[in-house]
C-alpha cells in the first residue's frame, strides 16, 4: 500500500533533480532554474484547497488513478520541452498539484482500509515510498535520457509516475459518500468548516505548523558542498542515493518506536533529539566525512518525522470519515509549512554564521518548538482529545 505515495517522490525527482540538470546542461542560468522549481513547488503548500472535491461526487480510486495520468503526462511533457521555460513550468506545476491531491485522495482512501494497530507501519511505508522513488528516478534519470532516445527516456520516466495504478485498480474502494456525493457545494462546504471545528484536528494542525521536525537542512546542505571541501559527485551521490537509504532507515523506525511510545509524544522525541544531532554538529569539523554525516543524518531524522507524521494523520482520520481525503490532505499540508520557513530561516542564518548560524538557527528553533509543544501537551493532557477514539493517545 505504501506504493501509492511513490508517484509523489518519482514527480519530484523530476521536478527538483532532473529538471535543473538538463536546464543547466542548457546553459540556462541558475537564478531562473531555482525560479522554474519554486513555483513547481508551490502545490504542496496550497493544493489541500482542492482536497475537498476528492470527497465529493467520486470514488478516491477514481481520483487517484485520473490524477496520476495527468502527473504522468506533465513528467513527460515536461521533460520534452525544456527549452520552453514558461511551458515547462506551467506543466510542473500541473503535474506536482496532481501528486498533491493524488497523494490526498490515496492517505484518505487507505486510511479506512488500515487497522489501527497497522497504521505506524502504513505511514512508515508511505514514506520509504516516497522517498525511495526520489532516489531511484534520481539514479536513473540521467542514463535513461542520455543512453536512450531521449523521447523514449522520457516516456519510460513518465510511466515510472503511473506505477501505482495496478495497486490502485485491485485495492478496495468505497463508493463516494451519499448524502456527500448528491449535496449541494454550500452545504459540502459547510461539512468543511465542521472538520476545522474538530479539536482533534486543531490540536494536529497545531503540532504540524510549529518548527519541531522540520528538518529544512536536507535542502539546504546539498548547496554548501564547497564548505566542506566536498566533490560535486560525492554531494550528488549522498544526496541521491544515500537520502534515500537514510530516509528508508528512519521511516522503518518508527514502526517498532510506535509500539511503545504514544502518536505524539514520538513525534516530539524525534524532533527533540533530531535538534541535539543538529546541534552536535556544530562541534565537528569541515570535512567530507562530516558533510557526509550531517546529509544522512539530517535525512534520517526528517524521514522518520514524515513517517510519524503519517501516522497521526492516519489515526486522526479514523474509519468511515467522509471527509478522509480532505482531512488528509488539510494535515499534509500543514507539515509541509515549516519545511519552507525553516528553509528560508536557515538560509538567512547562514548569511550571519556560515554553516555553525544555519545549524544553531535550525537546532535551537526546533529544539524550543519541541520543548514549548511538550510542555502544552503535558500541561493540557486532561483537555486536549485523544487522536482517534479507537487508538487514545
Amino acid at each position: 500500500m505504501g506504493l501509492g505515495f511513490a508517484p509523489q517522490g518519482i514527480f519530484g525527482s523530476v521536478m527538483l533533480l532532473t529538471t535543473p540538470q538538463l536546464l543547466a546542461a542548457l546553459h540556462v542560468p541558475e537564478p531562473r532554474i531555482a525560479a522554474v522549481t519554486a513555483v513547481g513547488l508551490i502545490p504542496g503548500f496550497c493544493g489541500f484547497l482542492l482536497s475537498p472535491l476528492l470527497d465529493w461526487r467520486l470514488p478516491r480510486r477514481s481520483y487517484a488513478i485520473g490524477l496520476s495520468v495527468i502527473a504522468g503526462i506533465c513528467a513527460f511533457a515536461a521533460l520534452m520541452g525544456m527549452r520552453n521555460l514558461a511551458l515547462l513550468t506551467a506543466l510542473l506545476v500541473i503535474g506536482n498539484l496532481a501528486c498533491t491531491l493524488s497523494l490526498a485522495a490515496v492517505g484518505g482512501w487507505f486510511a479506512g482500509l488500515t487497522r489501527p494497530e497497522d497504521q505506524g507501519d502504513l505511514g512508515a511505508w508511505f514514506t520509504v515510498f516516497n522517498i525511495g522513488g526520489f532516489g531511484l528516478v534520481g539514479a536513473l534519470a540521467t542514463g535513461l535520457l542520455r543512453g536512450l532516445p531521449y523521447a523514449l527516456g522520457a516516456g519510460i520516466i513518465g510511466l515510472l509516475v503511473l506505477s501505482a495504478i495496478p495497486l490502485f485498480m485491485l485495492t478496495p474502494c468505497q463508493p463516494a459518500d451519499d448524502r456527500l456525493a448528491h449535496e449541494s457545494f454550500h452545504a459540502f462546504g459547510r461539512d468543511i468548516l465542521a472538520l476545522l471545528r474538530k479539536s482533534a484536528v486543531l490540536w494536529t494542525l497545531l503540532l504540524f505548523v510549529m518548527p519541531a521536525t522540520a528538518f529544512a537542512l536536507t535542502n539546504t546542505l546539498g548547496g554548501l558542498g564547497a564548505d566542506f571541501r566536498t566533490s560535486e559527485h560525492l554531494v550528488s551521490l549522498l544526496g541521491g542515493a544515500g537520502a534515500a537509504v537514510a530516509g528508508v532507515v528512519g521511516s522503518l523506525m518508527i514502526p517498532q518506536l510506535g509500539k511503545s511510545i504514544a502518536p505524539r509524544p514520538l513525534y516530539l522525541w524525534v524532533g527533540g533529539v533530531g535538534a541535539l544531532f543538529t546541534l552536535s554538529l556544530v562541534f565537528m569539523p569541515r570535512n567530507a566525512a562530516t558533510f557526509g554525516l550531517a546529509m544522512l543524518g539530517e535525512n534520517v531524522f526528517q524521514c522518520a518525522a514524515f513517517a510519524v507524521s503519517n501516522f497521526i494523520i492516519l489515526r486522526t482520520i479514523g474509519h468511515g470519515n467522509p471527509l478522509a481525503a480532505t482531512q488528509f490532505g488539510l494535515l499534509n499540508a500543514a507539515g509541509a509549512l515549516p519545511l519552507s520557513y525553516m528553509q528560508y530561516i536557515d538560509g538567512q542564518a547562514y548569511g550571519l554564521g556560515g554553516v555553525n548560524g544555519s545549524y544553531l538557527a535550525d537546532s535551537l528553533i526546533s529544539g524550543a518548538a519541541c520543548g514549548v509543544l511538550a510542555l502544552l501537551l503535558w500541561g493540557l493532557r486532561r483537555r486536549i482529545p485523544p487522536i482517534s477514539a479507537s487508538a487514545p493517545d
